[in-house]
């Protein structure tokens, strides 16, 4: 492996130890510093609370300098994307100090509407180069899109207002009859504006702390630390992909999609290593489908390598240089504009998952099973509230279980790997400012697959109206391929939505996204947990025991899955334990081959 850098030998030289490492942590902090204003100033709970946002620095070739820490993981990949786009549309000199550009336009970002990009160019000593970029979540973009994007639309404008790479300012004058006609489409346009406002205030800043670092080191020892900082990153990804055996590992997920054809897409990659490269391809997987389950990114690809290699590193271009990523054109993540794309995120964690799985049988030390393996559930609420004498939405997400692990079990209640640091809003912030009683969020018990290492529970959301609205409750997407256990683990279980209006006696499931309701009605919601790993006849009886003192796993979980019998005062009784650990043991080849089955079939 020898890596080598564009720089000349001097420079390398001049560029001391020091300086490198103000350079290598100033630009983080700068998009940090960015995260922190946005957060502070932005209007919708999806940007204050839940963070549904990431803040980038790029260079004039779209190369990424830095994202925020704990920036949502599948906007990274595509940020460069938009980049290029703008420079193909107006070129180098087709920008001027205090311009404002916005997009959102699913040809070139390939996701639902309500993710808008706002960036602006930054100039030192009068020449382009650099680009502040905010990606974040608007509570609503007009069609369809009011919450979590338009599930049901048949194409993007059905879904909303399409933006495509539209300066709203230039030379620092605003274009107030294009921002007029931005706020006359959006049902929520305080919101949105002054979200608007709040991703400008954040690149603005950024632009002031570029000009500072810019002008303490100039532009030749930026360019040059920066090539030193990616090629060091790039050698790290490197000398972990050294660690896997050589070898071609294939795997198959499938991910529910709801309102096509098509009711199951199937991802198919093929995972190749070779010495320290490795290749990342998904022909084989279903082609774009006739509902809102397609996208048009490489995310699955990069964040499965980014996890396999350096996660915990702050992410820039180098942490991708070594990673050949295929997403053949017209597949359901590749899929071709107009491509109904409001479900956009819903292939992509089942991706990302479905590389890991791939290599599960190369590292197997490494490799946890299945995760709940959709984006989130999303759960949104509008109507009128006549005490505040206004229109409302509530937002908030709900993450699943993840995999068991080789040495722990798995995280219970959280986001996908796709989402970075994204959490669900407050249950006191919610009741605060829209009309809602949350009677209960709570983890599900035995929803975690039994293994050695259990599964992560998946999440009870329980939420009553004070007014009359309309609910969107995205449908559950792995109860029809659950997540898969590894080495003997069980498959992950749970993920419903049911409903209780106040004339209902019981409980009723509900498939519907729009899901009007009066005074009273009662939602819940939930969510499927990960996969266990290895044998759950493995587990210490102490640790199951302590599951069902802590509700993680009911008696008869306990016993019908894990073998282990407590007795009324909560004790392991250890001989019948032994007896009955013995019997399942006989009976497990059986049991095993029925659960592989359930988890090999679509």
């Amino acid at each position: 492996m020898n890596i080598q850098s564009p720089i000349s030998a001097d420079m390398r030289k001049r560029l001391d130890p020091v300086t490198l490492e103000v350079i290598r942590n100033a630009f983080p902090a700068i998009s940090n510093e960015m995260s922190y204003d946005l957060q502070r100033t932005s209007y919708n709970m999806m940007i204050y609370e839940v963070c549904d946002y990431s803040c980038t620095l790029l260079d004039t070739n779209g190369t990424l300098i830095s994202q925020n820490i704990g920036g949502v993981s599948h906007f990274i990949a595509d940020m460069g994307v938009v980049i290029k786009d703008g420079i193909e549309r107006y070129g180098l000199d087709g920008f001027a100090p205090g311009d404002v550009l916005i997009t959102n336009h699913q040809a070139v970002a390939g996701q639902h509407l309500n993710n808008i990009v706002i960036y602006t160019p930054f100039f030192f000593e009068g020449k382009l180069t650099a680009f502040p970029a905010v990606r974040a979540h608007w509570v609503d973009i007009g069609g369809l899109s009011t919450g979590f994007g338009a599930l049901g639309s048949t194409d993007p404008w059905s879904e909303g207002l399409q933006m495509n790479q539209l300066k709203i300012y230039e030379a620092g004058k605003p274009d107030n009859k294009l921002l007029q006609m931005i706020a006359d489409n959006i049902r929520f346009p305080q919101a949105a504006m002054g979200d608007l406002r709040s991703q400008i205030a954040a690149c603005r800043l950024a632009e002031r702390r570029l000009e500072e670092v810019y002008k303490r080191y100039g532009v030749e020892t930026i360019n040059a630390a920066l090539e030193v900082i990616y090629s060091e990153t790039e050698r790290k990804c490197r000398a972990v992909v050294e660690t896997i055996p050589d070898g071609v590992y294939e795997a198959d997920n499938y991910v529910d999609a709801p309102g096509a054809r098509e009711p199951l897409v199937h991802i198919h990659v093929k995972v190749t290593v070779s010495g320290s490269d490795m290749t990342i391809d998904f022909t084989g997987t279903s082609p774009q489908t006739s509902g809102n389950n397609n996208s048009r990114t490489l995310a699955a690809a990069y964040i499965a390598y980014k996890g396999l290699t350096t996660p915990l590193e702050p992410a820039n271009e180098g942490s991708f240089r070594a990673l050949k990523a295929i997403v053949p054109e017209g597949c359901v993540m590749m899929a071709k504009y107009p491509a109904a794309m409001a479900d956009w995120a819903s292939p992509i964690p089942g991706s990302a998952d479905a590389v890991f799985k791939a290599l599960a049988p190369a590292i197997p030390d490494r490799i946890p099973a299945g995760h709940f393996g959709y984006m989130m559930i999303g759960r949104s609420f509008t109507g009128y509230d006549p005490r505040r004498g206004r229109s409302f939405v509530l937002q908030t997400i709900d993450g699943g279980g993840w995999g068991g692990r080789p040495t722990q079990d798995g995280p219970s209640g959280s986001v996908t790997v796709c989402q970075g640091d994204v959490r669900n809003a407050p249950i006191e912030s919610i009741e605060q400012k829209c009309p809602v009683i949350v009677e209960a969020r709570e983890l599900l018990p035995d929803t975690g697959g039994p293994g050695k290492f259990r599964g992560g529970l998946g999440l009870r959301l329980q939420v009553r109206a004070l007014e009359e609205g309309r609910w969107g409750l995205p449908p559950h997407r792995r109860n029809t391929y659950p997540p898969w256990g590894l080495w003997g683990g069980q498959l992950g279980r749970g993920g419903t939505n049911w409903v209780r209006a106040p004339e209902d006696a019981d409980w009723k499931q509900t498939p519907i996204y729009r899901l009007p309701v009066t005074k009273g009605t009662v939602i819940r919601a939930q969510t499927t947990g990960g996969g266990g790993w290895g044998d759950p006849l493995d587990r210490d009886p102490e640790r199951v025991l302590l599951d069902v003192l802590n509700r993680y796993i009911s008696r008869r979980g306990a016993h019908d899955d894990y073998g282990v019998v407590i007795t009324e005062d909560a004790q392991v009784d250890h001989k019948a334990t032994e007896v009955l650990r013995a019997k399942m043991r006989a009976e497990a080849p059986r049991a095993q081959a029925q659960t592989d089955a359930k988890a090999a079939a679509p």
